[in-house]
Protein backbone atom coordinates (compact mmCIF):
# COMPACT_ATOMS: atom_id res chain seq x y z
CA UNK A 1 0.00 0.00 0.00
CA UNK A 2 2.96 2.31 0.60
CA UNK A 3 4.94 1.31 -2.48
CA UNK A 4 2.17 1.65 -5.10
CA UNK A 5 1.90 5.47 -5.10
CA UNK A 6 5.68 5.82 -4.85
CA UNK A 7 6.22 3.64 -7.91
CA UNK A 8 3.68 5.66 -9.89
CA UNK A 9 5.28 8.93 -8.86
CA UNK A 10 8.81 7.73 -9.67
CA UNK A 11 7.84 6.22 -13.01
CA UNK A 12 6.14 9.48 -14.00
CA UNK A 13 9.53 11.25 -13.91
CA UNK A 14 11.89 10.61 -16.83
CA UNK A 15 14.92 11.26 -14.65
CA UNK A 16 14.34 8.24 -12.43
CA UNK A 17 14.71 4.53 -13.07
CA UNK A 18 12.98 2.68 -10.24
CA UNK A 19 14.10 -0.87 -9.38
CA UNK A 20 11.44 -2.66 -7.34
CA UNK A 21 12.66 -5.27 -4.85
CA UNK A 22 10.17 -7.55 -3.08
CA UNK A 23 11.87 -9.21 -0.12
CA UNK A 24 9.20 -11.88 0.30
CA UNK A 25 8.84 -11.16 4.03
CA UNK A 26 5.06 -11.09 3.59
CA UNK A 27 4.63 -14.41 1.88
CA UNK A 28 0.92 -15.21 2.25
CA UNK A 29 -0.86 -15.18 -1.13
CA UNK A 30 -3.76 -13.01 0.01
CA UNK A 31 -1.45 -10.62 1.85
CA UNK A 32 1.26 -10.20 -0.78
CA UNK A 33 0.64 -11.17 -4.40
CA UNK A 34 -2.97 -9.98 -4.39
CA UNK A 35 -1.78 -6.54 -3.26
CA UNK A 36 0.35 -6.22 -6.38
CA UNK A 37 -2.65 -7.13 -8.52
CA UNK A 38 -5.19 -4.98 -6.66
CA UNK A 39 -2.99 -1.89 -6.60
CA UNK A 40 -1.64 -2.15 -10.12
CA UNK A 41 1.99 -2.57 -9.07
CA UNK A 42 4.14 -4.11 -11.79
CA UNK A 43 6.01 -7.34 -11.22
CA UNK A 44 9.05 -6.78 -8.98
CA UNK A 45 12.41 -6.59 -10.70
CA UNK A 46 13.76 -8.81 -7.92
CA UNK A 47 12.05 -11.15 -5.45
CA UNK A 48 14.36 -12.19 -2.65
CA UNK A 49 11.94 -14.92 -1.49
CA UNK A 50 12.87 -14.63 2.18
CA UNK A 51 9.63 -16.07 3.60
CA UNK A 52 8.96 -16.82 7.26
CA UNK A 53 11.33 -17.10 10.19
CA UNK A 54 12.24 -15.49 13.49
CA UNK A 55 12.97 -11.78 13.71
CA UNK A 56 16.70 -12.48 13.45
CA UNK A 57 16.34 -15.00 10.63
CA UNK A 58 14.22 -12.70 8.47
CA UNK A 59 16.44 -9.70 9.08
CA UNK A 60 19.61 -11.67 8.36
CA UNK A 61 18.25 -13.21 5.16
CA UNK A 62 17.08 -9.88 3.75
CA UNK A 63 20.40 -8.27 4.70
CA UNK A 64 22.37 -11.03 3.02
CA UNK A 65 20.27 -11.22 -0.14
CA UNK A 66 19.71 -7.53 -0.79
CA UNK A 67 23.40 -6.69 -0.44
CA UNK A 68 24.15 -8.47 -3.71
CA UNK A 69 21.41 -6.49 -5.47
CA UNK A 70 22.75 -3.19 -4.15
CA UNK A 71 26.32 -4.07 -5.14
CA UNK A 72 25.18 -5.02 -8.65
CA UNK A 73 22.85 -2.05 -9.24
CA UNK A 74 24.65 0.67 -7.23
CA UNK A 75 21.54 2.87 -6.97
CA UNK A 76 21.84 6.56 -6.18
CA UNK A 77 19.35 6.03 -3.33
CA UNK A 78 17.38 3.31 -1.57
CA UNK A 79 13.78 4.05 -0.56
CA UNK A 80 12.32 2.01 2.31
CA UNK A 81 8.88 2.23 3.88
CA UNK A 82 7.38 1.53 7.26
CA UNK A 83 8.88 -0.47 10.10
CA UNK A 84 9.10 -4.14 9.13
CA UNK A 85 12.21 -6.33 9.28
CA UNK A 86 12.81 -5.77 5.56
CA UNK A 87 13.00 -2.01 6.19
CA UNK A 88 15.70 -2.40 8.82
CA UNK A 89 17.72 -5.00 6.88
CA UNK A 90 17.71 -3.11 3.59
CA UNK A 91 18.72 0.08 5.38
CA UNK A 92 21.64 -1.65 7.11
CA UNK A 93 22.87 -3.10 3.83
CA UNK A 94 22.67 0.25 2.04
CA UNK A 95 24.32 2.18 4.87
CA UNK A 96 27.33 -0.16 4.87
CA UNK A 97 27.65 0.39 1.12
CA UNK A 98 27.37 4.19 1.54
CA UNK A 99 24.11 4.29 -0.45
CA UNK A 100 21.84 7.05 0.95
CA UNK A 101 18.50 5.88 2.34
CA UNK A 102 15.11 7.57 2.23
CA UNK A 103 12.74 6.41 4.98
CA UNK A 104 9.06 6.90 4.25
CA UNK A 105 6.94 7.03 7.44
CA UNK A 106 9.86 8.15 9.60
CA UNK A 107 9.80 9.43 13.15
CA UNK A 108 6.88 7.38 14.46
CA UNK A 109 7.46 6.16 18.03
CA UNK A 110 5.49 3.95 20.40
CA UNK A 111 8.21 4.35 23.09
CA UNK A 112 7.91 0.60 23.66
CA UNK A 113 11.07 -1.27 22.72
CA UNK A 114 9.44 -4.63 23.34
CA UNK A 115 7.80 -4.04 19.94
CA UNK A 116 10.10 -5.29 17.16
CA UNK A 117 8.79 -2.51 14.94
CA UNK A 118 10.03 0.14 17.38
CA UNK A 119 13.59 -1.13 17.15
CA UNK A 120 13.31 -1.20 13.35
CA UNK A 121 12.06 2.40 13.30
CA UNK A 122 14.80 3.71 15.58
CA UNK A 123 17.69 2.13 13.70
CA UNK A 124 16.31 2.99 10.26
CA UNK A 125 15.87 6.65 11.19
CA UNK A 126 19.41 6.93 12.55
CA UNK A 127 20.87 5.60 9.29
CA UNK A 128 18.61 7.42 6.80
CA UNK A 129 19.52 10.60 4.91
CA UNK A 130 15.92 11.58 4.12
CA UNK A 131 13.26 11.23 6.80
CA UNK A 132 9.76 11.61 5.37
CA UNK A 133 7.21 12.06 8.17
CA UNK A 134 3.48 11.47 8.10
CA UNK A 135 2.31 13.43 11.14
CA UNK A 136 3.63 16.19 13.43
CA UNK A 137 4.70 13.73 16.15
CA UNK A 138 7.27 12.32 13.72
CA UNK A 139 8.97 15.71 13.39
CA UNK A 140 8.81 16.25 17.15
CA UNK A 141 10.32 12.84 17.94
CA UNK A 142 13.17 13.28 15.48
CA UNK A 143 13.95 16.77 16.77
CA UNK A 144 14.05 15.43 20.33
CA UNK A 145 16.48 12.73 19.17
CA UNK A 146 18.82 15.38 17.76
CA UNK A 147 18.16 14.83 14.05
CA UNK A 148 19.09 17.81 11.88
CA UNK A 149 15.96 19.54 10.58
CA UNK A 150 17.23 19.56 6.97
CA UNK A 151 16.96 15.74 6.91
CA UNK A 152 13.30 15.82 7.97
CA UNK A 153 10.43 16.44 5.54
CA UNK A 154 6.76 16.50 6.58
CA UNK A 155 5.04 15.11 3.48
CA UNK A 156 1.85 13.47 4.77
CA UNK A 157 0.67 9.89 4.84
CA UNK A 158 1.60 7.62 1.93
CA UNK A 159 -1.03 5.05 2.97
CA UNK A 160 -3.73 7.60 2.37
CA UNK A 161 -2.54 8.13 -1.21
CA UNK A 162 -3.46 4.52 -1.84
CA UNK A 163 -6.73 4.67 0.06
CA UNK A 164 -7.94 7.74 -1.82
CA UNK A 165 -6.88 6.31 -5.19
CA UNK A 166 -8.77 3.06 -4.61
CA UNK A 167 -11.77 3.82 -2.42
CA UNK A 168 -14.30 4.09 -5.24
CA UNK A 169 -13.04 0.82 -6.78
CA UNK A 170 -13.31 -0.84 -3.39
CA UNK A 171 -16.88 0.36 -2.89
CA UNK A 172 -17.91 -1.57 -6.03
CA UNK A 173 -16.67 -4.89 -4.60
CA UNK A 174 -19.45 -7.05 -3.16
CA UNK A 175 -17.57 -8.60 -0.25
CA UNK A 176 -20.07 -7.21 2.29
CA UNK A 177 -23.01 -8.68 0.40
CA UNK A 178 -21.28 -12.04 -0.07
CA UNK A 179 -20.86 -12.27 3.68
CA UNK A 180 -24.59 -11.64 4.13
CA UNK A 181 -24.00 -8.33 5.90
CA UNK A 182 -25.37 -4.82 5.54
CA UNK A 183 -23.41 -1.55 5.57
CA UNK A 184 -23.19 -0.24 9.11
CA UNK A 185 -24.36 -3.57 10.49
CA UNK A 186 -21.10 -5.22 11.51
CA UNK A 187 -17.68 -4.71 13.10
CA UNK A 188 -14.26 -5.66 11.73
CA UNK A 189 -11.46 -7.19 13.78
CA UNK A 190 -7.75 -7.61 13.00
CA UNK A 191 -5.15 -9.11 15.35
CA UNK A 192 -1.52 -9.86 14.60
CA UNK A 193 0.79 -8.15 17.13
CA UNK A 194 2.94 -10.59 19.11
CA UNK A 195 1.81 -8.92 22.34
CA UNK A 196 -1.77 -9.94 21.53
CA UNK A 197 -1.51 -13.26 19.73
CA UNK A 198 1.57 -15.05 21.04
CA UNK A 199 0.21 -15.54 24.58
CA UNK A 200 -2.70 -18.01 24.36
CA UNK A 201 -4.25 -16.96 27.70
CA UNK A 202 -4.21 -13.31 26.69
CA UNK A 203 -5.68 -14.19 23.29
CA UNK A 204 -8.46 -16.19 24.94
CA UNK A 205 -9.37 -13.21 27.15
CA UNK A 206 -9.58 -10.99 24.08
CA UNK A 207 -11.72 -13.51 22.26
CA UNK A 208 -14.02 -13.67 25.30
CA UNK A 209 -14.90 -9.96 25.22
CA UNK A 210 -15.01 -9.89 21.42
CA UNK A 211 -17.55 -12.70 21.47
CA UNK A 212 -19.72 -10.58 23.78
CA UNK A 213 -19.60 -7.75 21.23
CA UNK A 214 -20.38 -10.28 18.49
CA UNK A 215 -23.66 -11.10 20.27
CA UNK A 216 -24.79 -7.52 19.66
CA UNK A 217 -23.10 -6.88 16.31
CA UNK A 218 -21.46 -9.40 13.96
CA UNK A 219 -17.67 -9.20 14.25
CA UNK A 220 -15.90 -10.16 11.00
CA UNK A 221 -12.43 -11.52 11.65
CA UNK A 222 -10.03 -12.03 8.70
CA UNK A 223 -7.43 -14.20 10.40
CA UNK A 224 -3.78 -13.19 9.99
CA UNK A 225 -1.39 -16.13 9.41
CA UNK A 226 0.40 -15.40 12.71
CA UNK A 227 -2.88 -15.49 14.64
CA UNK A 228 -4.03 -18.59 12.82
CA UNK A 229 -0.82 -20.35 13.84
CA UNK A 230 -1.40 -19.53 17.51
CA UNK A 231 -5.00 -20.74 17.33
CA UNK A 232 -3.85 -23.98 15.74
CA UNK A 233 -0.85 -24.53 18.01
CA UNK A 234 -2.09 -23.27 21.38
CA UNK A 235 -5.89 -23.28 21.27
CA UNK A 236 -6.43 -26.71 19.75
CA UNK A 237 -7.47 -25.23 16.42
CA UNK A 238 -10.83 -24.08 17.77
CA UNK A 239 -11.69 -20.73 16.17
CA UNK A 240 -13.30 -17.99 18.26
CA UNK A 241 -17.06 -17.51 18.15
CA UNK A 242 -16.82 -14.70 15.62
CA UNK A 243 -17.40 -14.41 11.87
CA UNK A 244 -14.02 -15.90 10.92
CA UNK A 245 -12.91 -15.48 7.29
CA UNK A 246 -9.71 -16.01 5.34
CA UNK A 247 -7.32 -13.07 4.80
CA UNK A 248 -8.66 -10.54 2.31
CA UNK A 249 -7.02 -8.58 -0.48
CA UNK A 250 -6.54 -4.84 -0.08
CA UNK A 251 -9.64 -3.76 -2.01
CA UNK A 252 -11.91 -6.29 -0.32
CA UNK A 253 -10.70 -5.29 3.11
CA UNK A 254 -11.01 -1.59 2.33
CA UNK A 255 -14.66 -2.05 1.34
CA UNK A 256 -15.30 -4.14 4.46
CA UNK A 257 -13.71 -1.51 6.68
CA UNK A 258 -15.31 1.51 4.98
CA UNK A 259 -18.85 0.22 5.53
CA UNK A 260 -18.35 -1.11 9.06
CA UNK A 261 -19.89 0.26 12.24
CA UNK A 262 -16.58 0.02 14.05
CA UNK A 263 -13.13 -1.50 13.72
CA UNK A 264 -11.14 -3.26 16.45
CA UNK A 265 -7.45 -3.64 15.65
CA UNK A 266 -3.84 -3.74 16.78
CA UNK A 267 -2.57 -2.50 13.39
CA UNK A 268 -0.96 0.90 13.01
CA UNK A 269 -2.06 1.43 9.42
CA UNK A 270 -5.69 0.63 10.16
CA UNK A 271 -5.73 3.34 12.84
CA UNK A 272 -4.85 5.79 10.06
CA UNK A 273 -7.28 4.42 7.47
CA UNK A 274 -10.27 4.47 9.84
CA UNK A 275 -9.47 8.08 10.71
CA UNK A 276 -9.74 9.07 7.03
CA UNK A 277 -12.83 6.91 6.51
CA UNK A 278 -14.52 8.38 9.59
CA UNK A 279 -15.05 4.92 11.08
CA UNK A 280 -14.72 4.52 14.87
CA UNK A 281 -11.59 2.54 15.77
CA UNK A 282 -10.71 0.78 19.03
CA UNK A 283 -7.01 -0.06 19.22
CA UNK A 284 -6.26 -3.16 21.28
CA UNK A 285 -2.84 -1.94 22.43
CA UNK A 286 -1.44 0.07 25.34
CA UNK A 287 0.37 2.52 23.05
CA UNK A 288 0.36 3.87 19.54
CA UNK A 289 3.10 5.25 17.31
CA UNK A 290 0.39 7.21 15.47
CA UNK A 291 -0.93 9.62 18.11
CA UNK A 292 -2.56 11.94 15.59
CA UNK A 293 -5.21 9.25 15.06
CA UNK A 294 -6.15 9.73 18.73
CA UNK A 295 -5.76 13.50 19.06
CA UNK A 296 -7.44 14.31 15.74
CA UNK A 297 -8.91 11.09 14.38
CA UNK A 298 -11.46 8.46 15.31
CA UNK A 299 -9.09 6.20 17.25
CA UNK A 300 -9.49 5.29 20.93
CA UNK A 301 -6.79 3.34 22.76
CA UNK A 302 -8.45 0.60 24.82
CA UNK A 303 -5.48 -1.69 25.47
CA UNK A 304 -6.08 -5.35 26.32
CA UNK A 305 -8.57 -4.62 29.15
CA UNK A 306 -11.81 -6.55 28.43
CA UNK A 307 -13.96 -4.16 30.49
CA UNK A 308 -12.60 -1.09 28.67
CA UNK A 309 -13.02 -2.76 25.27
CA UNK A 310 -16.63 -3.63 26.03
CA UNK A 311 -17.43 -0.20 27.46
CA UNK A 312 -16.03 1.68 24.46
CA UNK A 313 -17.70 -0.67 21.97
CA UNK A 314 -21.01 -0.21 23.79
CA UNK A 315 -20.64 3.57 23.60
CA UNK A 316 -20.18 3.36 19.84
CA UNK A 317 -23.17 1.06 19.42
CA UNK A 318 -25.26 3.49 21.47
CA UNK A 319 -24.36 6.38 19.18
CA UNK A 320 -21.64 7.95 21.32
CA UNK A 321 -18.77 7.42 18.89
CA UNK A 322 -15.85 9.83 18.96
CA UNK A 323 -15.85 12.42 16.18
CA UNK A 324 -12.61 13.10 14.33
CA UNK A 325 -11.06 15.04 11.50
CA UNK A 326 -8.56 14.22 8.76
CA UNK A 327 -5.00 15.32 9.66
CA UNK A 328 -3.03 17.78 7.54
CA UNK A 329 -1.50 16.53 4.27
CA UNK A 330 -3.43 13.26 4.33
CA UNK A 331 -4.70 14.37 0.95
CA UNK A 332 -3.39 11.85 -1.58
CA UNK A 333 -0.38 13.93 -2.61
CA UNK A 334 2.31 12.44 -0.38
CA UNK A 335 4.15 10.42 -3.05
CA UNK A 336 4.54 13.49 -5.29
CA UNK A 337 5.97 15.50 -2.40
CA UNK A 338 8.48 12.71 -1.62
CA UNK A 339 9.65 12.44 -5.22
CA UNK A 340 9.94 16.24 -5.49
CA UNK A 341 12.45 16.20 -2.61
CA UNK A 342 14.41 13.27 -4.02
CA UNK A 343 14.56 14.85 -7.47
CA UNK A 344 15.81 18.13 -6.03
CA UNK A 345 18.44 16.55 -3.79
CA UNK A 346 19.71 13.96 -6.25
CA UNK A 347 20.16 16.62 -8.89
CA UNK A 348 18.06 14.79 -11.45
CA UNK A 349 20.41 11.80 -11.85
CA UNK A 350 18.85 8.53 -12.97
CA UNK A 351 18.78 5.58 -10.58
Amino acid sequence: MKIAPLMRALEARDRFEAVLVHTGQHYDQAMSESFFRDLGIREPDVNLGVGSGTQAEQTAEVLKRIEAILVERRPHALVVVGDVNSTLAATLAAAKLCIPVAHVEAGLRSFDRTMPEEVNRLVTDVLSRWLFTSEPSGNENLAREGVLSERVHFVGNIMIDTLRANLERARRIDVVEKLGLEPGGYAVLTLHRPSNVDDPEHLLRLFGVLEKIHQRLPVVFPVHPRTKATISRELGGKPPGLRVVDPLGYLEFLRLMADSRLVLTDSGGIQEETTVLGVPCLTLRRNTERPVTVTQGTNVMVGPDPERILAEATAILEGRAKAGRIPDLWDGGTAKRIVDVLERDLGGVAG
